[in-house]
């Protein structure tokens, strides 16, 4: 009996419509990634492990798919290791290459890599699948595409204004209403000295950045259980619950942490973003939440995420400045910013709230019916003229029964329908059906093209 086919969970297959509707994602992405002068690169979808390992934390490194090594690989491990069952230790042994976790980090990599082939300022843009070993769930797979854009070589906050401009004009384009969050890790590391826990940062950041998750008393629980104490723990309470504007917030939270030099640093910052942004009419809601840590360890001021407002389904979007990434690799005092776009998770979001256009669903604009041999001869001339014109067509490749072809056509959602028989082949015509009114016309090659073209 033949096995039932499956794919690994957290993936998924997509159908035609669907893929026409994912593109018009990267499309509009690209174009605006385009608009603002970044270009475009790829990176293999495997990376050695030593550039993968210690970028993400110690949660992110646990969700690398690792790659098993190629040959007998497990002859060179000695058995006393295979006797112990330390899966990491055997790991490292047997496997020296993962998929990629993100787009960042092998960007950091490509960078240092072709440093003496790229200008500084670099601004790239990547749109690639990434995989995570994650447990699978709604808005959550183990393998997405991210559509990342980034500046490196650029310490100017002009980059992270422009950031932001990139994601009110995608999801303008998309017509997802959003909000994008803004926090700073400098706040974050001035908040973590003022209670007396500098050491602990990410442990700190790791844990409010799940508030929104897992909830207050949850979140207070967790930083107890990684070490920090109650008096800390206290202390951070008002921080976590800020209210009002954004410049109320940072009154606020400078009366709290002003004595920290890089909590300063990280306020000033953020009064000049904000600064930047009142210039311009945005359509997204921008909003400074302190709460906000992204729990990657590699950022080190600015950080970004997106949500959608209409739908619950987490983050859509998200990134920061990273200000030494490139350091790992030999190439140090490299400041970078930017962001990526959860690609899978907004399809989601437009599907549910049915934002696709209806053109980005049909893929052929004209179906030929085929009646037979003679009426083929008659009609191959006439696709071609209108390929030529950079019209989708198609003919039915066989001559089948009339009902068959026309369901078909129905199905696959072609606008219009091209008959020619045996009086429309003696006057040199054609016959179009518009499918979705029912009309029909009899026309001219010249036309067919006008209209088609339309």
């Amino acid at each position: 009996m033949a096995q039932k086919p499956s794919i690994p969970k957290g993936t998924r297959d997509f159908s035609p419509v669907e893929m026409a509707r994912r593109n018009y994602i990267f499309d509009t992405v690209k174009v605006i990634f385009q608009r603002y002068g970044f270009q475009p690169i790829e990176t293999p979808a495997m990376e050695n492990l030593s550039t993968l390992m210690g970028k993400y934390g110690e949660e992110g490194d646990k969700l690398l798919f690792k790659i098993l090594n190629s040959g007998d690989f497990i002859s060179k491990v000695p058995e006393s290791e295979l006797q112990e069952r330390n899966s990491i230790r055997l790991t490292n042994r047997i496997s020296e290459k993962g998929l990629r976790y993100d787009l960042t980090v092998p960007f950091a990599r490509f960078v240092v890599q072709h440093r003496n082939d790229i200008s500084f300022p670099f601004k790239r843009y990547q749109i690639q699948p990434v995989w995570r070993a994650d447990r699978p769930q709604k808005g959550r797979y183990r393998e997405f595409y991210q559509c990342d854009v980034d500046m490196i070589g650029s310490t100017s906050l002009l980059n992270e204004l422009e950031l932001v401009q990139i994601i009110n004009d995608v999801f303008s384009v998309l017509k997802v209403n959003t909000v994008v969050k803004i926090n700073n890790r400098k706040i974050l590391a001035g908040i973590a000295e003022t209670i007396g826990e500098a050491e602990r940062i990410v442990d700190i950041t790791v844990a409010i950045d799940k508030l929104d998750k897992i909830g207050l008393e949850k979140v207070n629980q967790e930083l107890l259980d990684k070490g920090v104490s109650e008096k800390a723990v206290e202390k951070l309470q008002p921080i976590l619950k800020l209210s009002g504007s954004n410049a109320e917030k940072l009154d606020q939270i400078e009366a709290v942490i002003g004595g920290s030099e890089v909590g300063s640093k990280g306020i000033e910052e953020m009064r000049t973003l904000f600064a930047y942004l009142a210039g311009f009419e945005l359509n997204t809601e921008v909003e400074l939440d302190l709460t906000l840590a992204r729990g990657l360890n590699y950022y080190t001021g600015a950080i970004f995420e997106v949500k959608a407002k209409d739908v619950q389904i987490g983050s859509i979007c998200g990134g920061g400045r990273y200000d030494d990434l490139t350091g790992i690799f030999g190439m140090p005092d490299v400041s970078g910013v930017g962001i990526s776009f959860g690609a899978d998770r907004i399809y989601d979001v437009m599907t549910q709230l049915e934002l696709f256009p209806e053109s980005t669903v049909a893929s052929t604009k004209v179906m030929f019916v085929n009646f037979g041999a003679a009426e083929e001869a008659y009609c191959l001339p006439i696709l071609a003229k209108l390929r030529a014109a950079k019209i989708n067509a198609e003919i039915y490749p066989e001559p089948a029964k009339m009902k068959k072809q026309m369901t078909w056509a129905d199905r696959k959602q072609v606008a219009f329908v091209a008959m020619a028989g045996e009086e429309e082949m003696k006057q040199e015509k054609v016959t179009l059906k518009n499918m979705k009114t029912g009309d029909q016309q009899l026309l001219s090659f010249e036309e067919l093209i006008n209209i088609l073209s339309e």
